[in-house]
């Protein structure tokens, strides 16, 4: 089931990144289906925590971008949407590489939205599992 309100261009997205956190630790998004958008976030020293393991605020920063963007694809042009909650459980290290975080909805509603992100190492482990609510508003 197709439920994008908007139209959806990965490479309009990648421009949006431009001067936010997400070109910072270098996400790319790679791919929207009918019903979910991924992104690609490397393993690498500017997403490490001290003991060398990809950090989890860096994880989280993944899920939540992909779950907001994903959001605001799924309402009219009148109304924006904005995380309210989100919930994180670190599954695996990973030292080295890419992850992937796909977002995929689990409601869609007139008020909130709830989003699962699942995200995987280059071996299709599961690295970290994340949910995000998010509050759908009206444009002023």
């Amino acid at each position: 089931m197709h439920i994008w309100k908007k139209p959806i261009d990965i490479d309009l997205l990648n421009q949006s990144s431009v001067n936010t956190m997400m070109e910072h630790l270098n996400i790319v998004y790679t791919e929207v289906t009918d019903s979910t958008i991924s992104a690609t976030m490397p393993v690498c020293h500017f997403t490490h925590q001290p003991l060398g393991m990809l950090h989890g605020g860096a994880s989280v920063v993944l899920a939540e971008t992909l779950g907001s963007v994903a959001a605001n694809c799924c309402v009219d042009e009148d109304t924006y949407c904005v995380g309210l909650d989100i919930n994180a459980n670190h599954i695996r290290a990973v030292k080295s590489g890419t992850v992937t975080g796909v977002a995929q909805p689990m409601h869609i509603g007139v008020s909130t939205q709830v989003w699962q992100i699942n995200i995987h190492d280059e071996r299709d482990r599961l690295v970290c599992t994340s949910r995000l609510t998010i509050a759908v508003k009206k444009k002023k």
